[in-house]
């Protein structure tokens, strides 16, 4: 995805469930699909994208939208730039409300990526427009859509710029992966091992033992936890292509990570280590087997998320080799600011140290209830 310099247009025109775009300086009609549409539009978003080599992380799959309404019960929309029956661009939105923090239109939640996918600045423009007429009908605080880089237009004048994505490139052996990394990060890596810990690969069946990890591990850190039902979704919608990897001590889950293979390319959207077991290095020993995982698949190429330069998360994956690269998130704000639903906002400081002191019991209640309305 690359930078964009839009210029102006016809304004658009919604009419229904369908919203219809036509340009005059090239016949390119933009609509809206609403839930009941998406699915029939699948196969052909695939081929689209297959033909974009620039489209490799799993997370522009277009099913997402359909993933995510699933798994955090969020409305779908898709919209679509075509010209002569040809797709030329598309963007996925999933439309977030909460009694408690209000509507949110994004492209996607969850993934760290997302946003516009168009073959040109002028269907990129009108992809935009529409975007903003869609969150003006629905209402939302503000619109925010995932680029790795910024596009130019008119509406997107707030900017979140403060996180990188951390990647490493892979080489083709695990042999030469292991020689790469620093050595004090492969004495933790044994030391894993010699600890007895064991690592285990699979889909749903492991799902119980990653999410007491996961929501153990989330609850420490003072955040609200996703609901079963995401992992359980993508999962399901994502057989072969996202999986689970397993740290054991004794049969008991310790470390728990969900990997995301993409076409040359694997994601670590969700990882975590219970922290009474620190001192047997099962979060080295699970990034070690998630990165040579990556290497057995044939990848070139591992994401390990976003993180806040010189942060803890970000000096932990500097070490294993990951360089950064921005990551600028855009945003349409109609009410309020962006930064109202960051967890780093001063306001809700007391409440993360609330939530640390609660049953982890509870927060797998309640958790999902509040998460699924943050964007």
């Amino acid at each position: 995805m690359s930078t964009l310099d839009l210029h102006d247009g016809p304004e658009p025109s919604t009419d229904g469930a369908t919203a219809t775009v036509t340009t005059t300086a090239r016949p390119v009609t933009i609509h809206t699909h609403d839930p009941k549409g998406i699915v029939g539009l699948l196969t052909r978003l695939g081929r689209y994208t297959a033909s974009r080599r620039d489209l490799c992380q799993l997370s522009y799959d277009p099913s997402w939208a359909l993933t995510l309404e699933a798994g955090l019960q969020h409305t779908p929309y898709v919209l679509t730039a075509e010209c002569r029956g040809e797709i030329r661009g598309f963007l996925s939105l999933s439309f977030v409300r909460s009694a408690l923090f209000g509507k949110f239109l994004v492209g996607l939640p969850y993934l760290n990526y997302g946003g516009v996918v168009a073959d040109d600045n002028e269907t990129a423009r009108r992809l935009i427009d529409q975007a903003v007429l869609l969150a003006d009908e629905l209402d939302v605080r503000y619109l925010e859509l995932r680029h790795e880089q910024p596009i130019d237009h008119p509406a997107l004048i707030q900017r979140a710029g403060n996180k990188v994505h951390m990647r490493l490139s892979l080489p083709t052996t695990a042999g030469q992966l292991w020689d790469q990394i620093p050595s004090k990060v492969r004495n933790q890596v044994r030391k894993g091992f010699k600890n007895g810990l064991e690592v285990a690969w699979g889909g749903q069946e492991l799902l119980s033992d990653f999410y007491t990890v996961f929501s153990h591990n989330m609850r420490d850190l003072g955040t609200p936890v996703f609901g079963v039902n995401l992992f359980r979704s993508i999962l399901r919608h994502y057989p072969g292509r996202a999986e689970i990897c397993l740290v054991r001590q004794s049969q008991r889950p310790i470390a728990a990570g969900l990997l995301l293979h993409g076409v040359g390319i694997t994601e670590v959207p969700s990882a975590s280590s219970l922290r009474d077991f620190n001192h047997l290095c099962p979060n080295m020993l699970m990034y070690w087997s998630l990165l040579e995982r990556s290497v057995l698949r044939g990848q070139s190429s591992f994401d390990f998320g976003r993180s806040s330069p010189d942060s803890p998360t970000y000096q932990f994956k500097k070490q294993w080799g990951a360089t950064p690269t921005q990551a600028t998130w855009q945003y349409y704000v109609r009410s309020g600011h962006e930064t109202d639903m960051r967890p780093d906002n001063p306001r809700y400081q007391r409440m993360i140290r609330i939530w640390q002191r609660l049953p982890v019991s509870l927060t797998r209640w309640i958790g999902p209830m509040i998460v699924r309305g943050i964007p």
